[in-house]
């Protein structure tokens, strides 16, 4: 007797890939890097084997990240990593292909949708579906978002982040911007070589980040620093510096501003009733830049709003997309919040 094959929730990311397998959970979570020959275009090594070798391989070997500001830079190397992670949670085994829904940012165009869509078919989707990020963060955040009430999400991602309030399963208001977890990363690289003279890599720019950023320094208590090491921009020689916590919130103040600008346009841009609402359940915060240290108090302080952090916000896009399989036809088929089939 046959398997059958199970749905499957992908959160293609800019930073990170998670799968989701109907009956099992999340079992993937890789970042969405590959390395390849630039020789014969063999890919070397894929996911967090090939994060390992970013800034690091020989002049044949790039390791790059095929995803951009949320959309598809490289088609073909992103369907060749979708096709790896999804062989890799085990689909090979069963008779039939997998209904697979992919995630897309709030507000892509259609040729970036065509796009995903696309390498989820050829990555091996019997059909693929795409739906918007904001709508499956709200649903792996446990939000009932068929209810007449407003409810907001934030959702913080590598390459954008998507903005929305929700009410009666679709999206009332949203904005989507390219800015998430890498522009904060560059903010601190371009910070350091201003402030320091000293060459860093995005790796280490994320480490900083998780250590010690902050979005609101004065509630950290004690001052936090980090020793960060690279190459002196001067001498060209290997050097190590010491960077505070306040300096990276100096640092990351662009970005910030655009998360907030993002933020407060929503709110302006949503009905008076469904604002009414808000003052009681606040903003919920999702995707791995959610966890900046200080930013549910830095938003609540902005906007008024109680803010919090979603339970598992890094999981919440790809929990969502696996409950949205389940509940398509409770899912309105608008342009806004829409859950839509392409069959190949």
């Amino acid at each position: 007797m046959f398997n059958l094959v199970p749905d499957i929730g992908v959160d293609l990311g800019t930073a990170s890939v998670l799968v989701y397998v109907k009956g099992k959970g999340i079992v993937l979570k890789e970042p969405s890097v590959v390395a390849i020959n630039k020789d014969n275009g063999q890919i070397i090594a894929v996911g967090t084997e090939a994060r390992r070798m970013l800034g690091r391989t020989p002049g044949n070997i790039v390791a790059i990240r095929p995803l951009r500001e949320g959309v598809i830079a490289d088609f073909d190397v992103t369907e060749k990593m979708l096709r790896y992670f999804i062989d890799k949670v085990g689909c090979r085994k069963f008779l039939f292909r997998p209904r697979i829904m992919v995630c897309i940012p709030a507000q892509v165009t259609g040729v970036e949708e065509r796009a995903v869509r696309q390498a989820a078919l050829q990555a091996g989707a019997k059909q693929a579906y795409v739906i918007e990020e904001p709508v499956a963060a709200a649903l792996g955040a446990g939000i009932d978002i068929a209810q007449a009430s407003g409810s907001m999400i934030v959702d913080i991602g590598g390459g954008t982040t998507d903005v929305a309030v929700m009410s009666l399963g679709g999206v009332v208001s949203s904005a989507s911007i390219k800015v998430g977890g890498d522009k904060f990363d560059d903010a601190i690289v371009r910070y350091v070589r201003k402030e320091f003279n000293l060459m860093i890599g995005e790796r280490t720019a994320e480490e900083v980040k998780i250590e010690i950023g902050t979005a609101n320094p004065g509630a950290a208590g004690e001052k936090r620093s980090i020793s960060i090491r690279g190459r002196d921009v001067m001498s060209g020689l290997p050097k190590a510096v010491e960077i505070t916590s306040e300096q990276v919130f100096e640092a990351i103040q662009e970005p910030l501003a655009g998360v907030l600008q993002a933020v407060r346009e929503v709110l302006e841009n949503t009905p008076p009733e469904l604002s009414a609402d808000l003052i009681h359940k606040g903003i919920i915060l999702t995707g791995g830049g959610s966890l900046l240290d200080g930013l549910d108090t830095l938003l609540a302080k902005e906007t008024g709003l109680p803010a919090a952090l979603a339970d598992d916000p890094i999981s919440c896009v790809a929990l969502g997309t696996g409950k949205a399989l389940s509940m398509l036809n409770a899912l309105p088929q608008t342009r806004e919040g829409k859950v839509s089939e392409r069959v190949g």
